[in-house]
């Protein structure tokens, strides 16, 4: 006996090959019926024998698509009706579109063999896809998404493209970016003021043009890329020198593993991450020794690499057989990614002295996503192409929010029912153009989303300018989010906890709730509130910002906080090394307190101990110093005691507060002694783990609470993420950390949205 069940699908199920593939399931199964792209997704109607249904049901899920990512499937029986085949109907529009857009892709194997073949028609075309690769996120308009919603819409389908478009058996069927050499978008090389040059091999000659050691400005999926030739050092420098980029890693493309092999270690963890669909930039363990990888990543034994993902970088390390390319965001130091060709000739002239354009339009700026594999899980360092706009996923349902995260390393969140969806990453909000970026991504996230927000939760720092823009719309609730409560919400909710937990806080910067500079807090919190149960003591912090950009003045405020100016008679090389004028001002500013708050930060305290023991005394980028602190550590050192610390009774509204001056006598007492800057940064390190273990165990006594979560910026530091989860799991907590959000402020927004949401219940 016949019945029929409709079937209706949510999650990522559009421009993914989904309805193609439910296509041939339901031939395959002997069904009637059809399918068809709907605001919520995808509505199937299946009608055959009882035993044919079942079978198709139970498939569904299994064989689905690779891309597809299928959040919910409701089914239920509906009267049958005369169909005797099954149809592919064109997609329904409607007034509350919820269908999940799927990220940009890598082109895949199928695409890659035909861009090879001579035979095939598509030969050596630079923007070949298919239904299972190609761009998506980035040529968006509007949803559902179907091609005269997409900058594909300039572009009309040949007959055979159009063909392969409505032929639900081939790969190309609804591949809503499909064309070719005949109808498609083309590539154009111009010299360094945007003229174009008249080329047949505009590729060919690019890499002419690196081999020869110029810098090359190249339009990808979700904005420019610049490029060099990684072997080349004079290329490498200048491009450090033009977009003003003294010290900070650069990530260098490879045209496959074994390559990668030959300047890292590759674990099987970091192979199956390389080779995504989402090919992110992994950051893995430099082989030494390797002068070439030294230049792009000075004093870091991590190199950040990626395999190539359009069709134009397979064929530009087809066309000269590169070892590796240097591919640097197409930007100034800080600023948005370009992506229009106007914007590019503007923004990166004096940087580029060749630009690989082409005509298809990039709508939403995307820059590339950065992971790491830390204790056998890859965790997002930055979430953005490949990545984004997948949601994440909550426990409960949250009403329609906006939350604008912090200063830097922006990302917006939009709730909507168990969805958050994170903004690719937008950067640092100090200057106009990322500012801009920033209203920009609200504004079309809100759009193509279809989500009109009921709250907006920010940051209390006043002078955030995410802050400022919140506090300016009209017409909506705000609410206030405490900068390290945010960092715990976010891995609660990642974690899908709810109730109460320890939380374990460290980063670089925070506004307090006292009006202090936190960043090394345990807070005792849920989603609605939070208490401070112990904190790193605070410190003066001489001069403010600029001892973000100066550790030695981070050194300064902790040797005179413990030990006054009887610290100028220390027999160290830092002390001898001081500059006894700037040294002066320094110590008089912090006696009167001029422009010097106060900080409780762990990101502060990494910083003075890496310019103590002589690894970085001022920094070109955001964390060096803690960084390369991490990767002077001496592998010989494992065992190395950790330097003391106290718990001592809090003195600032906390139970309890870390008191410092034992580390730093010991550390002093190491200087003496001639130790080298690896067994101090290991004895330091080490020191961390035991503290937050300690206080970890005594807040458990007094609260009963076991499970801890671990957030802010400086769990991006592997060593101390693996050894303090290592470390609390041996003395019986749960521990959560994250892996699928950012643990720094790129993680913040999604935090704040789940506090904004609790306290507005």
């Amino acid at each position: 006996m016949a019945v029929r069940k409709k079937v209706e699908i949510a999650g990522i199920v559009q421009g993914v090959g989904f309805r193609p593939f439910v296509y041939r399931l339901a031939n395959v199964c002997g069904l009637a019926g059809s399918v068809v792209n709907t605001p919520a997704g995808v509505s199937i109607e299946i009608q055959g024998s009882r035993r044919a249904v079942e079978e198709f049901l139970d498939r569904l899920p299994a064989e689905a698509p690779p891309l597809a990512r299928i959040t919910a499937v409701e089914a239920y029986e509906v009267a049958c009706n005369g169909d005797l085949d099954f149809r592919i109907l064109a997609s329904q529009t409607g007034t509350a579109p919820r269908a999940l857009i799927s990220p940009d892709v890598a082109v895949c194997a199928d695409c890659l063999r035909e861009l090879f073949d001579p035979a095939d028609r598509r030969y050596l075309y630079p923007f070949i896809n298919c239904t299972n690769c190609g761009p998506r996120f980035t040529i968006v308009r509007d949803i559902p998404y179907d091609r005269p919603r997409t900058s594909m819409a300039a572009f009309r389908m040949c007959p055979l493209c159009q063909a392969e478009y409505e032929d639900p058996s081939n790969r190309r069927f609804h591949a809503q970016p499909n064309a070719c050499w005949e109808c498609g978008p083309q590539v154009e090389l111009c010299d360094a003021l945007g003229k174009p040059f008249n080329t047949h091999a505009p590729i060919a000659d690019v890499a002419q043009h690196l081999l020869r050691g110029a810098i090359v400005a190249i339009k990808g999926l979700g904005g420019f890329h610049l490029a060099c030739d990684e072997t080349n050092p004079a290329a490498v420098a200048r491009l450090r020198e033009r977009k003003r980029r003294v010290e900070k890693p650069f990530a260098v493309m490879m045209p496959d593993v074994e390559t990668i092999g030959r300047f890292c270690d590759v674990d099987e963890a970091a192979r199956e991450l390389l080779q995504r669909h989402e090919r992110p930039i992994v950051l893995l363990p430099k082989k030494y020794p390797h002068p070439a990888a030294d230049a792009v990543a000075p004093f870091n034994r991590c190199l950040g690499v990626f395999l190539p993902y359009t069709p134009v970088h397979f064929l530009l390390f087809a066309a000269e057989n590169f070892r590796a390319l240097v591919m640097t965001s197409g930007n100034l130091c800080e600023e948005p990614i370009a992506i229009e060709n106007q914007e590019a000739f503007e923004r990166l002239r004096g940087m580029a002295d060749f630009f690989l354009v082409h005509n298809r339009e990039i709508l939403l700026r995307c820059d590339d996503s950065v992971l790491r594999v830390a204790s056998g899980r890859a965790r997002q360092v930055r979430r953005s192409r490949g990545f984004v706009p997948v949601p994440v996923f909550l426990k409960d349902e949250l009403p329609p929010i906006l939350a604008v995260g912090g200063e830097l390393k922006n990302t917006i969140c939009l709730t909507k029912g168990r969805e958050a969806f994170l903004s690719q990453h937008i950067g640092d909000l100090e200057n106009l153009e990322t500012y801009r970026f920033f209203e920009e991504t609200v504004e079309r996230a809100e759009r193509i989303l279809e989500i009109r927000p009921e709250l907006i939760a920010y940051d209390l720092h006043p002078a955030y300018f995410s802050t400022q823009w919140a506090l300016k719309q009209s017409g909506v609730k705000t609410v206030g989010v405490q900068h390290h409560h945010a960092h715990i919400a976010a891995c609660m909710a990642e974690n899908h906890l709810d109730g109460r937990v320890i939380g374990i806080a460290l980063d670089g910067t925070g506004y307090g709730a006292d009006g202090a500079i936190w960043g090394g807090e345990v807070l005792l919190a849920g989603f609605r509130d939070f208490a401070r149960a112990a904190h790193i003591e605070y410190v003066p912090m001489p001069g403010g910002e600029a001892a973000i950009r100066e550790p030695w003045r981070m050194a300064v405020g902790y040797l005179m906080h413990h030990f006054g100016r009887d610290f100028l008679k220390l027999p160290i090389p830092f002390v001898r090394q001081l500059d006894p004028r700037k040294t002066d001002l320094l110590m008089r500013m912090i006696e009167s307190r001029l422009n010097t708050p106060l900080t409780s930060s762990c990101g502060r305290l990494f910083d003075a101990v890496a310019a103590l023991a002589g690894v970085r005394k001022s920094v070109n980028y955001e964390a060096q110093a803690a960084i390369e602190l991490e990767m002077c550590m001496s592998d010989s050192a494992e065992q190395a005691q950790a330097y003391p610390l106290e718990i001592r009774r809090g003195q600032s509204g906390a139970e309890w507060e870390i008191g410092t001056r034992p580390l730093f006598e010991a550390l002093l007492k190491d200087l003496e002694e001639g130790q080298p800057p690896g067994t101090i940064s290991r004895r330091f390190h080490n020191a961390v783990v035991e503290v937050f273990v300690r206080l970890a165990k005594m807040i458990r006594e007094r609260s009963g609470l076991d499970r801890v979560c671990l957030s802010g910026g400086t769990f991006q530091n592997v060593y101390l993420l693996e050894h303090l989860t290592q470390q609390l799991g041996a003395n019986g907590f749960q521990v959560f950390s994250h892996a699928e959000v950012p643990a720094g402020d790129g993680g913040l927004s999604l935090g704040q949205a789940l506090v904004a949401a609790h306290r507005s219940a």
